[in-house]
């Protein structure tokens, strides 16, 4: 048996050689599967497997790059991965690369946009053959298009719409999710229905009021200008509750009646069952509330959170084939015609909204 080296000492192809009594030629042709290998016999070959498996051999992927001129390396770049937006679709990016030879180097720029920009320069000087960027609405303010295309990169970008820039993108049908919602609460009997929105400079939050007023436009329903607010721009996607909770606050503050509220995303949504909650009004008897995304806390928090839900997994998944079939194209960087790739957001139906009943004499009520 072929002895074993320090676990702090990395095995060569040299020690391999040595241990198993073949040229380090030899050895290297088989382990590294060269086309030579077809003439080696088969005893020498799994000799010398059964050796290097036995010391604990490895190859060496950063030379055997080096001799490829290819790092076998997927950039991932996350603008928050303390937002859960991201984990599911990390999740789906990881699974789309695990069968795979090329490894994800994942980076978080941390809200910072002067920090994606240095990461993005060293993922590019690391030489990583395919990028995926999961934005948000700070990406609208930085421009790594040029970086990108100068060393013809194939990127996706996922939650952002790029395609003015012809970069692919990977987005929900937002103006269907607002849509959806809306239709959800009507068809539950609400007509009084305040709308939290989502900060001015996001596209996704004017799809999405543009969703809500189609609905309501192909039904008569009159949106209350007095119910409708607008959350503030800001750095932590988690500060949606405390604009939630703000708004609503405001909203129970002005008397007026709505039976149902419309938020921009989940952490919004739970900012205004906190409001409501604080003001004696119980979710859903009293006030129905819809959220967006489905992020994990949506389903554990109680009540649940009806919400529309974004593939997100999926999206992780499409944006990382979209990337390898770039790469497997035999004219990588070349130009693509199909940029905008939307998906379908699906109504989930949980326990914060109902269909109303009787009137409670309530001030929040019909």
């Amino acid at each position: 048996m072929a002895k074993k080296t320090s676990p702090f000492t990395r095995v060569t192809l040299q020690d391999v050689a040595r241990a198993s009594g073949f040229s380090t030629s030899s050895v290297s042709i088989v382990l590294n599967e060269a086309p030579l290998s077809r003439y080696v016999a088969v005893d020498t070959k799994n000799h010398i497997r059964k050796t290097a498996q036995e010391m604990g051999y490895h190859p060496d992927a950063f030379a055997r790059s080096l001799r490829r001129r290819r790092s076998d390396t997927i950039g991932v770049l996350v603008f928050d991965i303390s937002d859960p937006f991201c984990i599911s679709l990390l999740r789906g990016i990881e699974h789309a690369l695990y069968q795979t030879a090329y490894l994800p180097i994942i980076i978080d720029a941390d809200n910072r946009r002067d920090q994606f920009e240095r990461y993005l320069e060293m993922l590019i000087e690391r030489r990583v053959e395919g990028l995926v960027v999961v934005a948000n609405w700070l990406f609208a303010d930085i421009d790594p298009l040029s970086k990108i295309a100068n060393n013809i990169i194939p990127t996706v970008v996922v939650g952002r719409d790029l395609t003015q820039n012809l970069i692919q993108s990977v987005v929900v049908d937002n103006e269907q999710g607002g849509f959806l919602a809306m239709q959800h609460l009507h068809a539950l009997g609400h007509r009084r229905i305040a709308v939290l929105r989502g900060p001015e400079e996001m596209n996704d939050s004017m799809r999405r009021w543009l969703g809500i007023q189609r609905f309501a436009s192909e039904v008569g329903l009159h949106l209350e200008p007095r119910l409708t607010s607008q959350l503030l721009s800001a750095m932590d996607p988690e500060s949606s509750f405390d604009g939630g909770l703000n708004l609503t606050k405001g909203f129970i503050e002005t008397r007026l009646k709505f039976s149902a509220i419309l938020a921009f995303d989940d952490f919004t949504a739970l900012g205004a069952m906190r409001a409501l909650w604080k003001s004696g009004r119980r979710v859903p008897e009293d006030c129905s509330v819809i959220g967006f995304d489905d992020i994990p806390l949506a389903s554990v928090t109680t009540p649940g959170i009806t919400t529309i839900r974004q593939p997100m997994m999926d999206m992780g998944k499409l944006a990382t084939k979209l990337v390898l079939e770039a790469l497997a194209s035999p004219k990588v960087g070349s130009t693509i015609t199909d940029l905008l790739h939307t998906m379908p957001p699906e109504l989930v139906q949980r326990d914060s909204t109902r269909k109303i009943l009787a009137k409670t004499g309530r001030g929040i009520t019909q």
